[in-house]
């Protein structure tokens, strides 16, 4: 055979066989680590860890958010779980769509045994509020949720309720008024969500600290809310996240460029 028959389909190989090889094993790897969790808490476990991905074939990153996908297919999984089996959902997201987030906790709140979040690094905004569904939530010593303030065309609601009530209402324009009132409407329909969520976990003025620290824009929408505020919010969680959680973690590896920005030899010192 020619070499460069050989050459060619060498590189036909590398381009896309490879690739497909390489995802196939790792999805083996994945499913294995899932189900030592699964044997160990006995339960059953669900996913949704959001990286920076790259496209199939052509190399190209982008980032995942919480989407009307995510959520169909939790409710799919959810619905094939056993009324009496727990479920340990591992969450690592950015958040994302607001609809999505608010029909997975709807999910969490009405399935009959303990749902579990575990969180190992992050879960901000709706990954928030699929967190405060939970029956327990259990974190990484280090890890971080974060404010559930809604956003308007990528500015903080209560801010720009805040703009509107410091100017007179002649001097605002159309578009600002509609916005503002688009932002109270969300600002709302947080809270009674929140408050749905809560209601049989907390007490009346412990909802509300929440909301007022969560939801009113006292934070940045970035702000990292860490165990120590979660603590003084009252609500409920623990930091025995198991080992296998952070195990399954690096089956999902950050895409990555032609050096990693990051590098440590592995063990313990």
């Amino acid at each position: 055979m020619p070499w460069s028959i050989i050459i060619i389909l060498l590189l036909i190989f590398i381009i896309f066989i490879y690739p497909l090889i390489k995802n196939l094993f790792l999805n083996y790897k994945r499913n294995k680590q899932i189900k030592a969790i699964e044997e160990k808490r006995n339960s059953k476990v669900i996913t949704l860890i959001h990286r920076q991905e790259i496209l199939s074939l052509i190399g190209i990153p982008f980032t995942r958010f919480i989407d009307i996908d995510d959520s169909e297919e939790i409710l799919r999984a959810f619905r094939k779980v056993d009324d009496e089996k727990d479920i340990d959902l591992i969450l690592h997201t950015p958040g994302g769509l607001v609809l999505a987030a608010e029909q997975i906790a709807r999910a969490i709140q009405n399935h009959p045994s303990q749902v579990t979040v575990m969180v190992p690094h992050y879960a901000m905004s709706g990954g928030t509020l699929i967190a405060l569904a939970a029956d327990k939530i259990i974190l990484d010593q280090n890890a971080v949720l974060g404010p559930v303030d809604p956003q308007v065309r990528g500015y903080p609601a209560e801010s720009i309720n805040n703009v509107t009530k410091q100017k007179n209402v002649d001097d605002i324009d159309d578009e600002t008024l509609i916005l503002d009132n688009i932002a109270q409407k969300a600002v709302q329909q947080l809270e009674h969500f929140i408050k749905d969520m809560l209601q049989d976990k907390l007490t009346a003025t412990e909802i509300e600290r929440v909301i007022d620290n969560l939801c009113r824009g006292k934070y940045t929408h970035d702000f990292p809310i860490t165990a120590e505020i979660l603590a003084e919010l009252s609500l409920d969680f623990s930091q025995d996240l198991p080992e296998e959680v952070y195990a399954l973690m690096q089956l999902y590896p950050q895409a990555k460029g032609r050096k990693p920005s990051v590098y440590h030899v592995p063990g313990k010192y």
